[in-house]
């Protein structure tokens, strides 16, 4: 599903050069559900970001669902966002005037999906993460958990190849986040495969497998061995 090989990142502002990623490899499977952790500065939403197609990278090579994105254009990157990953945000990114069925329809109306069937897809998603009877209201009408739960509802309207969390449970309280994560794991029980950064450990065990970053490396890559179940 996500093959990346030798990845180097580097800012250069003035007389700062800063690498980001140094020479990162890794494989992720279909049907996993990866953790992705580290220290402020170790390189983790910097690799997430170039995961997403958000940002490019200075070198290596990178295959996406069995397509080299690594040297797209622009036009090229936004449709491989749109049509491969579904993205989860720490603050949510809902368009606060439109309402929770608007916003879930929104990446199928980029995709050029009709009317009818964007409603009834949208219908059908918020409906996994219940929230049937909240159709109508708009984002400024809920709770943080609900708006989380929109946003996931609108990664995965489009049935993608990848869903990526960064931070998703980061302005949650407790019991929000426990339904967050129960509703990862029930998607990635259902066959989804997830990519989440998160810096908090009780999270990242409703992994599956856990990968560490530092100084822009992977130190530490291993499976949950005591993964927590909700």
């Amino acid at each position: 599903m996500i093959e990346v090989k030798d990845i180097l990142k580097r800012y250069i502002t003035g007389d700062i050069d800063f690498t980001a990623l140094k020479s990162v490899s890794l494989e992720i499977k279909k049907g996993e559900f990866t953790a992705i952790m580290g220290p402020s500065g170790s390189g983790k939403s910097t690799f997430m970001n170039i995961l997403g197609c958000l940002d490019r990278m200075d070198g290596g090579t990178y295959f996406l669902n069995d397509q080299d994105v690594s040297n797209l254009n622009d036009n090229q990157l936004a449709l491989i966002r749109n049509k491969e990953i579904g993205f989860v945000f720490q603050s949510f990114n809902l368009l606060p005037r439109i309402s929770v069925l608007q916003n879930v329809e929104l990446p199928m109306l980029y995709a050029g999906v009709s009317p009818k069937e964007r409603k009834l897809r949208a219908l059908s998603a918020l409906e996994k993460v219940g929230l049937s009877e909240r159709v109508k209201h708009r984002p400024n009408e809920i709770s943080g958990g609900q708006k989380q739960r929109v946003a996931i509802a609108r990664a995965m309207v489009n049935n993608p190849a990848v869903i990526m969390a960064d931070e998703p449970t980061g302005n949650l309280d407790t019991n929000s986040s426990i339904e967050i994560m129960k509703i990862f794991q029930k998607l990635n029980a259902q066959g989804a495969t997830i990519v989440m950064v998160t810096h908090e450990d009780d999270i990242a065990k409703c992994a599956k497998r856990i990968i560490r970053f530092l100084d822009g490396k992977i130190v530490d890559d291993y499976v949950v061995s005591e993964r927590t179940i909700l």
